[in-house]
């Protein structure tokens, strides 16, 4: 009896904290964002820049700091790590062309530098997003470009050359307009 005795009010005590648990907010889901949590994500840079902090970087100093917070994930320099590939062809030596499923990456696909900068300035490095600073990202974003030949090794990057910066795949994108059959009644700014 003793025995069922201390089986039952351990399954009533497992039972409490399972459902205990079940109740706490795992991963924070559902909690509301703070006003500065939504101002953080509240703004995008544009193709054109204007958006971009002050600060300055360059491949050089992109190599440093990609080494230490990028390159776990990313494989040193931007090739063979477990997360997609950043590099393609070698410093000097643009990727320009056609391109395949296999040739994307970050640098390569998207039309406009300022995008990348966007990017990994809200999400790397992925253990801590955000937590690069202003020179640090625009180091970064340097490294990349000058080892996908996309820019040179003394090139500075900073709010004004950066969108500049004619990428590989920018004209490689159509707009966004609906396409309407020949005999429908089209929109006036048609």
């Amino acid at each position: 009896m003793r025995c069922s005795l201390n089986l039952l009010v351990s399954v009533m005590i497992l039972g409490a904290a399972v459902a205990g648990l079940a109740q706490s907010r795992t991963y924070n889901l559902g909690t509301p964002l703070s006003q500065e949590e939504i101002r953080a994500f509240d703004f995008m840079v544009g193709p054109e820049g204007k958006e971009l902090p002050p600060g300055r970087g360059t491949a050089k100093e992109g190599a440093e700091i990609f080494a230490k917070r990028c390159a776990v994930c990313h494989g040193r320099n931007g090739e063979g790590g477990v997360a997609q590939r950043l590099v393609l062809g070698s410093p000097g030596n643009s990727h320009l062309g056609p391109f395949k499923d296999t040739e994307k990456s970050a640098t390569s696909y998207y039309p406009y530098a300022t995008i990348v900068w966007d990017y990994i300035h809200r999400a790397m490095p992925a253990s801590n997003p955000g937590s690069l600073t202003n020179d640090e990202v625009y180091s970064v974003v340097a490294f990349l470009f000058y080892r996908n030949g996309i820019i040179q090794e003394n090139d500075v990057l900073d709010g004004k050359s950066l969108p500049k910066v004619e990428m590989p795949n920018r004209h490689g994108f159509v707009p966004d307009v609906p396409v309407y059959p020949p005999d429908a009644k089209k929109p006036s700014w048609w």
